[in-house]
């Protein structure tokens, strides 16, 4: 089956929790072909910027770091792709009502022990609030907020909300459902979901088809 590269467009608009825009950095995640988005550091950055993670004060810092410390950015940028894929696994398990995998819960353990070691309280005009140890040299701290919203979501009433796109060609992925009847079933209505509809449509054509030829009367 000839699997089509996802449409261009920011899976945070369809997931609704950074974590979950994380582990659909790759495409057709459900399948025995996923297409790799993260093929480097750069790419990280990238998403990062797109998802508002960084700032471009600090997009710009990694990057001359990264550039800096190649070996450093790939050693970085395998752990984001091993964190992903735990994130991606407890959270899919989850959708089917699955146990978490013990070995992926285990390093969400212990990615999450070292993110809550640089958050940091700030004080400002309408209180405090959460932010992350000045470290311009982490080339990880691109993590730091994922594992945050890894744990939040885990831990609050929405994830028993998160699902799994349907489509049978294994998109499989993340979202939470925050439809009314709880029956979002794609990842988005314009991508899988018409393709859903499509092959809906043809199939009760080619039935009605066959019925019809069935009721004719034999010719004589």
């Amino acid at each position: 089956m000839r699997i089509e590269p996802k449409p261009a467009k920011n899976p945070g608009s369809l997931a609704g929790a950074l974590c979950l825009d994380f582990a659909n950095t790759a495409e057709w995640h459900a399948s025995d072909h996923p297409r790799e988005r993260l093929t480097g550091y750069a790419e990280l950055l990238a998403w990062a910027k797109r998802r508002g993670v960084l700032g471009e004060k600090e997009i710009r810092a990694l990057s001359l770091e990264a550039g800096r410390r190649p070996q450093e950015a790939v050693r970085v940028l395998r752990r984001a792709v091993e964190l992903r894929e735990a994130i991606y696994r407890v959270f899919s398990n989850l959708a089917h009502a699955k146990p978490a995998p013990r070995s992926a819960l285990d390093l969400l353990n212990a990615e999450l022990a070292e993110s809550l070691g640089q958050a940091r309280l700030r004080a400002g005009p309408a209180g405090f609030t959460w932010g992350w140890a000045e470290s311009p040299g982490a080339l990880e701290r691109v993590l730091w907020p994922v594992m945050r919203s890894a744990a939040d979501l885990l831990t609050s009433d929405l994830a028993s909300r998160v699902g799994q796109c349907q489509d049978d060609r294994g998109c499989g992925w993340l979202f939470i459902d925050t439809s009314r009847n709880h029956t979002r079933r794609w990842c988005a209505m314009d991508d899988c979901g018409n393709r859903a509809k499509a092959r809906r449509h043809y199939q009760r054509t080619q039935k009605n088809r066959s019925d019809v030829e069935v009721e004719q009367p034999a010719q004589t």
